[in-house]
């Protein structure tokens, strides 16, 4: 089974439909179902989609807890981010100077590498910067 990585632009695009990434979310979202992907995401990542769709998705609050409900439906598995890897998260970021990766990326690229991941569904440059993924 295809394991892949959704970060919270990926999920924004798909709830929102007013989002310009909205139909290529849609449709990577539909080649998951059709081919069984299993999705997984972090509770950290989870935290910020809600916050991006209670800011800025039409009917924001509607929105953000129509997430909430499609995640404990089954949208994505959700592992919880550990004490090391919010460690190593903030390692990455010391390392990285040159890059401005927010924390919940450096989580995601960290919970990505712990459970041997490489591939995502993802819009934010940041995971393109950071280079060692491959994105749908």
């Amino acid at each position: 089974m295809k394991r892949v990585f959704v970060d919270s632009g990926g999920l924004f695009a798909h709830l929102a439909a007013e989002d310009s990434l909205h139909q290529r979310a849609a449709q990577l979202f539909q080649q998951a179902r059709s081919e069984h992907w299993q999705l997984i995401t972090t509770n950290a990542v989870v935290i910020e989609t809600y916050a991006l769709l209670l800011s800025r998705a039409r009917k924001g609050r509607v929105a953000a807890i129509r997430f909430l409900d499609c995640i404990e439906e089954g949208l994505c598995e959700v592992i919880r981010v550990t004490e090391r890897d919010e460690d190593q998260a903030i390692a990455l970021l010391r390392e990285q100077a040159d890059k401005t990766y927010s924390l919940c990326d450096a989580l995601s690229f960290v919970v990505m590498k712990r459970l041997r991941m490489s591939t995502a569904i993802a819009f934010d440059r940041h995971f393109r910067e950071y280079g060692q993924l491959i994105l749908l």
